[in-house]
């Protein structure tokens, strides 16, 4: 029973919940920046670099020859996919700079904190010194 409750208590902390949350939304910004980079993205920097497609990218490492990446890999065919690695470059500095851009504006959203207010002014050490001294004169 003590490690039932012993888990229960851990899942049910903040931060485990919190965690979750952060995997869910995560998880749907995922998939709005891979839609952003595959669908609005990947086809101008393809305008603009003369419609190369990074993805069919490839060396062919055995013998034969293959119009495309699909077509040998179909075949069997031992290709070095680099333009995969490009195009994933390119997707993970995109959705950098996309958490980087959020993270900004949320910041700025964040109301800014004030100032916690000055502890009230009293006697200086040496007046509350001065005090002492001659409240013991006194006796």
């Amino acid at each position: 029973m003590g490690f039932i409750s012993e888990f229960k208590e851990f899942a049910m902390k903040g931060n485990v919940m919190d965690m979750a949350v952060g995997v869910i939304i995560g998880g749907a910004f995922g998939k709005i920046v891979t839609s952003l980079v595959n669908d609005v993205l990947m086809p101008v920097i393809s305008l603009a670099t003369g419609g190369i497609d990074f993805t069919d990218l490839f060396v062919n490492l055995g013998e034969g020859n293959y119009a495309t990446l699909a077509a040998a890999k179909e075949a069997g065919a031992a290709v070095l996919a680099y333009g995969q690695f490009i195009q994933n470059v390119i997707d993970f500095i995109i959705i950098a700079f996309c958490i980087f851009l959020m993270i900004k504006a949320m910041n700025k959203l964040k109301k800014k904190e004030e100032p916690a207010p000055e502890a009230p002014k009293g006697p200086s050490q040496e007046e509350l010194l001065a005090e002492i001294r001659d409240l013991l004169k006194q006796k």
